[in-house]
């Protein structure tokens, strides 16, 4: 009969389960005050398509504050300064960044695997930053209802993680939260999402966010040589579109976006278009004695805005600043668990009910009508006349509702350590 191998052993104050934009971003933060820190990502690399690729303003302020900003604008990306839709054939703005109180009053487009390798990169000068790859979380190590670490698989065998604090960065759909039995409320999306990538011509239209027409709404984000673009559905949809055909698809991307017409036949079969099931949710209770989650691990949300990502960084800022001083005493206590928590509720809140109303009063009835679009809904008329108020979009998106900032302070680092 064949032995169980028995698992590799390694300990640390913090063990971070996840190597999205959260946990890299918290790992990196922790370590940088002086914590030791492991990183798992179960991926062997960052190389996944139609993630969140939008870095806010705010997040290029904490980048700012951390002294990596020069160099992180070095890496390829495109500035967005203003947030333009178009509806039926008219053309507005809805948003200005160029009035934010940040030093960056622009929004980032970058791929999510160059953010993240950014990040591992400044990691691997931090003595007390490991970030192990290929290492999968599957359980939790519990000892009297006190999360003591994690169980990990890899493809050298298992091993067991024995951590001050364990912080749950794992996504939407995290194993850990889970195994926590931590309640989720669901709020519901009436939306799905579709994901493209279609070639971009130096003389194509400047960048328009939002395309508007009855019953359809794309998203096309400039990529530089090529456009991301978002094609919202009703939520359950797809079955309608397949058996529709990817003809009468490629039809209706053309229809919103005329001068794609004679490039999306590059989308030559189902496989070329990347289903984003979308939820709204958050825990009831993100915390319990030696564990956090935080980012979509704690509150997934809708991809209107981009704004998942913001979130997630934000968080990983708040519990870097509530929880850093505490690993040399032991691990921080449930009590400040809690404060993160506390803190990071109301801007997971107020997004999540301004993403809610959009979705079931904007997006919802847009799939669902079928009458041409004579004029501009009086909101964005309003945007229209009162140029000033495009400010209000503009800094929930670039900002968000409760801003964190760096206030965890650099420990001197030694020499770089070599975990395997």
């Amino acid at each position: 009969m064949a032995m169980t191998p028995t698992p590799e052993q390694i300990s640390t104050q913090c063990c971070i389960v996840g190597g999205g934009p959260a946990g890299m971003m918290a790992g990196f933060l922790l370590a940088r005050a002086g914590a030791d820190v492991i990183v798992l990502e179960k991926h062997a690399d960052f190389l996944r398509d139609f993630r969140g690729d939008t870095v806010h303003p705010s997040t290029l302020e904490v980048m700012r504050e951390l002294g990596l900003l020069e160099s992180f604008l070095k890496r390829p990306h495109q500035e967005l300064r203003q947030i333009s839709v178009q509806v039926g054939k008219f053309n507005v703005m809805v948003g200005d960044f160029s009035h934010l109180p940040t030093a960056c009053k622009f929004a980032v487009l970058m791929p999510q695997w160059d953010f993240l390798n950014f990040l591992a990169e400044q990691g691997r000068h931090l003595a007390t930053f490991h970030l192990r790859m290929e290492t999968e979380a599957v359980d939790l190590i519990q000892e009297n209802e006190v999360v003591r670490g994690v169980r990990a698989r890899t493809s050298r065998g298992p091993i067991d993680i024995r951590a001050d604090l364990v912080i749950a960065a794992d996504g939407r759909h995290s194993v850990l939260r889970q195994k926590a039995r931590f309640e989720v409320k669901v709020l519901g999306a009436p939306i799905d999402v579709l994901w493209m990538r279609i070639s971009r011509k130096p003389e194509d239209p400047k960048q328009v966010l939002g395309r508007v027409n009855p019953g359809t709404f794309l998203v096309t984000l400039d990529r530089g040589d090529y456009w991301q673009c978002a094609f919202v559905i009703p939520k359950g949809g797809i079955d309608r579109v397949w058996a529709q055909g990817l003809d009468r698809f490629r039809a209706e991307i053309a229809g919103n976006a005329p001068f794609l017409s004679d490039r999306v036949h590059e989308l030559q079969s189902w496989d070329d278009i990347k289903l984003l099931s979308v939820a709204v949710d958050r825990l009831h209770r993100w915390h319990r004695s030696g564990l956090l989650c935080i980012g979509d691990s704690a509150h997934a949300m809708s991809p209107i805005g981009g704004v998942g990502i913001n979130l997630a960084i934000q968080d990983a800022v708040a519990a870097a600043n509530i929880l850093a001083s505490a690993f040399g005493n032991g691990g921080p206590r449930e009590s400040l668990l809690r404060e993160v928590q506390r803190r990071r509720m109301f801007p997971t809140r107020a997004t999540q009910r301004l993403q809610i109303l959009i979705q079931n009063r904007i997006l919802a009835p847009t799939l669902k009508s079928t009458k041409p679009i004579e004029s501009l809904p009086w909101l964005l008329k309003l945007l229209n006349s009162w140029p000033v108020l495009l400010r209000i979009p503009a800094r929930i998106i670039g900002v968000g509702f409760r801003p964190e900032h760096i206030k965890t302070i650099a420990a001197p680092q030694g020499p770089v350590a070599v975990r395997t």
